[in-house]
């Protein structure tokens, strides 16, 4: 046997390496450290598409294909083009008609001239008139009888699409089949609705009308569905036209299908359809703006693909509550925008499941989270983002990758013991299991070959960031630096200082400890209040609990305290600040001095009762004050700690 081989062009290549996940989530993570929540960033994501996966399309890309193609078939041409060719076609058999007769001077002729000025203005009742005329003129029989051709090949075109080719040539047998096809099908429709219908009385409707139905459907379900979009489109067709349009074409349709003997069969289908699908707009008017009269088989065609392109658009835009890649429809983009655009939506929904697979995104009750998997690589990103921000040397504050890694290496190692951080000394690992084994062949290791290099010990701290939440930071635009900030000095702590122990407040009307995991889907909070009062005592309770580290207490916020905690556990929030509250924010300012915490406070404004406050906190606790803007942020507040940190 010979075999031929060429380009794989069945889809997107199946030996093609899967899109890195960790590159998605990179992405994502520009969004969400700007300030975005995880739904919208990858939201975001899927719409602009995945730079670098083999080109791929993204969800705008698609819409934008989608909405130039329904621009397409609008001006594709008038909807009322089998009216136009049916009334042409009857003016040519009467005009044929009368040139036969007008030379004829007996009774006769005049008696059907008179006949014929006694037509009807509708060409459904005209032709329906004209059905028992007997043509003196042979011209404008075979005239009359293309007319009626025509009309039977449309209506049955605009139920079942193709089979105007089927019909082209007239011949009682092949209507003979399609009344018989129209009888199974409604039978086999019936039987399926008592739950009687079988996989194989659909095979065996399709081995014998197979070739009426060009999209080849599968099982009767999907038959159904092509059937019944069409039916709504032809019906969407009459709601378009003007009344007078709509009743002249009414009229031929039934007529038309009453004298090929399927009119009773086409109202049972029609009926059976409906009762299916009645999801679908049937009756909702579309207007189409061309110039060139289409055929009804074709405008039935054309209103088909709108109104699948309708849904496409709205599926795409993927702007409503719960929206996923699921809901849009395969099916639809195929016709639509062929299989290329298939290939595109299966490598979007392949990037959204991978991330939840590879454990980067969860679901919580419909909301979209990042997991502490993802948080820590985005706290990675952050963290990079404020060490290439920092000026080479300066204060000795760079990328430095062995710095506070559990203390300096002293030289020498230990065995492993559970639990241990130290980095492991391979070179006395691989020796141990080496002398084991005798030297020979393969090392093997067991866990008391495993040594670990020894480190200096270093005082741990308890560190404290207090952030602001309130609504301010938001309309100032510095709400995502600090959130950033955050994520870059929880990474920090956890990569750098695993030994110390950090707790991120954040406070607004009332404060809050935020958990590691819940950071990068952090969002400020809409109510009025800076209550600092209530961020200082959490904070303290925090440094209370760990008496033997040594305290760090960083402050980022844009207003001074506008609001305190009552003895009773509520919120009191005053504007201008009332004294009570500056009272007893600056008392636990002072609590903070005899816990030995040094408080710096970083401001994103420039506000003059900030200041004035701010300056008393430094008077009061010696703490240090830094005006910093949103964009450098994160670069003051991680080089406050490392000075800090390396200080003691």
């Amino acid at each position: 046997m010979s075999y031929r081989y060429g380009e794989y062009r069945d889809g997107p290549d199946p030996l093609a390496p899967p899109y890195d996940v960790r590159s998605a989530l990179d992405q994502m993570g520009d969004a969400v450290l700007s300030g975005s929540n995880p739904g919208h960033a990858l939201r975001d994501l899927l719409k602009q598409g995945l730079p670098g996966a083999r080109d791929r399309r993204g969800l705008d890309d698609l819409l934008r294909e989608v909405r130039r193609r329904r621009r397409e078939l609008r001006e594709r041409g008038r909807l009322d083009g089998t009216l136009e060719r049916a009334r042409a076609l009857l003016d040519k058999a009467i005009g044929q008609e009368r040139s036969e007769l007008f030379p004829d001077p007996s009774d006769d002729a005049r008696l059907r001239e008179s006949e014929l000025d006694g037509l009807p203005e509708d060409t459904a009742s005209a032709i329906q008139d004209l059905s028992t005329y007997q043509w003196r003129s042979a011209a404008a029989r075979r005239t009359f009888e293309e007319l009626r051709d025509l009309l039977r090949r449309e209506v049955l075109d605009s139920q079942f699409r193709g089979m105007r080719e089927a019909l082209a040539n007239p011949d009682p047998a092949a209507m003979e089949r399609v009344r018989e096809m129209m009888s199974e099908l409604n039978d086999m429709l019936d039987r399926d609705a008592r739950g009687e219908h079988t996989q194989d009385d659909f095979e065996n409707f399709m081995s014998k009308y197979g070739d009426m139905f060009p999209e080849s459907p599968r099982n009767l379900e999907e038959l159904v569905d092509t059937l019944a979009r069409r039916a709504a489109a032809t019906q969407r067709l009459l709601a378009s036209l003007t009344p007078r349009q709509r009743e002249e074409l009414n009229a031929l349709i039934n007529q038309t299908l009453e004298q090929a003997g399927m009119g009773e069969q086409m109202r049972r289908l029609g009926e059976s359809l409906y009762a299916r699908r009645p999801d679908l707009a049937w009756n909702t008017p579309e207007r189409l703006t061309g110039d060139d009269p289409m055929g009804m088989g074709d405008a039935v065609t054309a209103l088909d693909e709108l109104a699948d392109l309708t849904q496409l658009e709205a599926a795409l835009r993927q702007d409503y509550p719960g929206a996923r890649l699921d809901d849009i429809d395969e099916g639809a983009i195929r016709r639509a925008l062929g299989r290329a655009a298939v290939d595109d939506l299966e490598a979007l929904r392949q990037i959204e499941r991978e991330l939840e697979q590879q454990g980067y995104l969860r679901r919580q009750r419909g909301k979209l989270e990042l997991t502490p998997k993802a948080v820590r690589r985005l706290g990675e990103t952050a963290l990079r983002r404020v060490f290439a921000s920092l000026e080479s040397g300066r204060r000795g504050d760079h990328d430095q990758v062995d710095a506070g890694a559990a203390g300096e290496l002293t030289g020498s190692s230990r065995p492993w013991r559970f639990g241990d951080e130290q980095p492991i000394d391979v070179v006395r690992t691989v020796v141990n299991g080496v002398r084991r084994g005798g030297g020979g062949g393969a090392v093997t290791l067991s866990v008391d070959d495993f040594e670990v290099a020894e480190t200096e010990r270093r005082t741990a701290a308890a560190v404290c960031l207090l952030v602001d939440l309130s609504y301010s930071m938001a309309l100032r635009g510095t709400w995502a630096a600090a959130k950033q900030t955050a994520m870059a000095l929880q990474a920090l702590v956890a990569s750098k200082f695993p030994q110390d122990s950090v707790q991120i407040i954040g406070f607004s009307n009332y404060a809050r400890v935020l958990q590691p995991d819940e950071l990068a889907g952090l969002e400020w909070d809409m109510v009025q209040g800076t209550n600092l009062h209530h961020a200082l005592l959490i904070a303290g309770r925090h440094l209370d609990r760990h008496p033997d580290f040594e305290p760090v207490v960083l402050v980022v916020t844009d207003g001074e305290p506008t609001a305190h905690l009552r003895r009773n556990g509520s919120a009191a929030f005053e504007w201008p600040p009332t004294q009570e509250t500056l009272e007893l924010t600056l008392a636990e300012v002072d609590k903070m001095t005899r816990r030995r915490a040094t408080l710096n406070v970083f401001m994103l404004a420039e506000d003059e009762r900030l200041k004035e406050f701010v300056n008393e906190v430094a008077r009061r606790n010696g703490g240090r004050v830094f005006s910093s803007g949103a964009d450098r942020l994160g670069e003051y507040v991680v080089s406050d700690f490392l000075r800090t940190r390396r200080a003691r």
